[in-house]
């Protein structure tokens, strides 16, 4: 006999350890927490639907892993560190093998995190994953997106252009390299890094609907422009192995799915990022500067499409 609701539930409630700072987690009408006195909560939702966020055949591990991913880098970009989340969860049958394989990709990179899972909802439906995060941050250190300024310098985090990569051979239908869908299945939250960033970034994001998209955020909040060099942004060695060069620039500033950070920094900080860079041991690439005026110019990039847009 296939299991209920309730059943589901209770397999994802075994997963739990008990926590100080949650009175009630899952079983009622909603949770009861104990925020830390004095820090700010910050709090971010982001859904993930088959065949638009992942492809179908993507291991339930590997999409219980992402779907809170993309919520802790949102939180890595704010510089919070995680607390708690909730799960909506939609799937088209009571599949119990199927959850407790997701719930060890979620799990696995929760206790990476620090994170409880505090609630929910579970629904019959199209496969869908919506994750709510929160995290605490102390007042006045958030970083944010407007505070860009003329001078500063542009970093990012790690490589880009991998996931991207790994879509465009799964859409070609190709076999796709491994090291390119091991980023695109279970991406990196840059969690420490956002934290470290603290007093030394003016601003940041994270790259989710790439590079180029998701800066512009950066300058259209903080009233300015970039500047970027193609030739400045990092790639990793199986996509300079997979894809020419001119394909390669492409799916490093307008792929999707990275999540690494995008930040600024004063020119005078630049001592403090490459020492940050070598304490995380986490490559930071210097890719361009902010200028007055307005939006994105990548220099050595001919004419590209803009990031991936939803009911574009």
């Amino acid at each position: 006999m296939s299991e209920g609701e309730f059943d589901l539930i209770a397999r994802i409630r075994r997963r739990i350890a008990v926590r100080d700072d949650v009175a009630l987690g899952i079983g009622d009408d909603c949770a009861l927490l104990a925020p830390p006195p004095g820090m700010q909560l910050a709090v971010t939702m982001d859904t993930l639907n088959a065949g638009v966020h992942f492809p179908a055949d993507t291991a339930p591990a590997d999409i219980g892993w992402k779907a809170l991913a993309v919520n802790l880098s949102d939180l890595a970009a704010m510089g919070a560190q995680p607390a708690w989340c909730t799960l909506a969860l939609s799937l088209p049958q009571a599949d119990a093998a199927w959850l407790e394989a997701f719930c060890d990709g979620f799990f696995a990179l929760a206790q990476q995190h620090g994170i409880a899972l505090v609630g929910g909802d579970t629904t019959r439906g199209p496969l869908s994953i919506g994750i709510a995060a929160h995290g605490f941050v102390e007042p006045g250190m958030a970083l944010r997106r407007d505070g860009a300024r003329a001078g500063d310098e542009v970093w990012v985090s790690g490589t880009l252009g991998d996931a991207a990569g790994a879509l465009a051979q799964w859409q070609a239908g190709a076999a796709i390299a491994p090291p390119l869908r091991a980023r695109l299945d279970r991406p990196t939250p840059r969690v420490a890094l956002g934290r470290a960033l603290r007093g030394i970034a003016s601003a940041c994001i994270d790259v989710s609907d790439g590079l180029l998209a998701d800066l512009a955020h950066i300058t259209r909040a903080s009233g300015v422009g970039a500047d970027i060099e193609a030739d400045a942004l990092p790639a990793s060695d199986a996509l300079r192995e997979t894809f020419a060069i001119d394909a390669m620039r492409r799916l490093q500033a307008t792929g999707g799915d990275d999540y690494e950070l995008c930040f600024t920094a004063p020119a005078s900080r630049r001592e403090a990022v490459q020492a940050l860079a070598a304490r995380l041991r986490l490559p930071l690439a210097r890719i361009g500067r902010i200028v007055a005026g307005n939006g994105v110019h990548c220099a050595g990039l001919g004419p590209v499409v803009p990031g991936y847009q939803h009911f574009a």
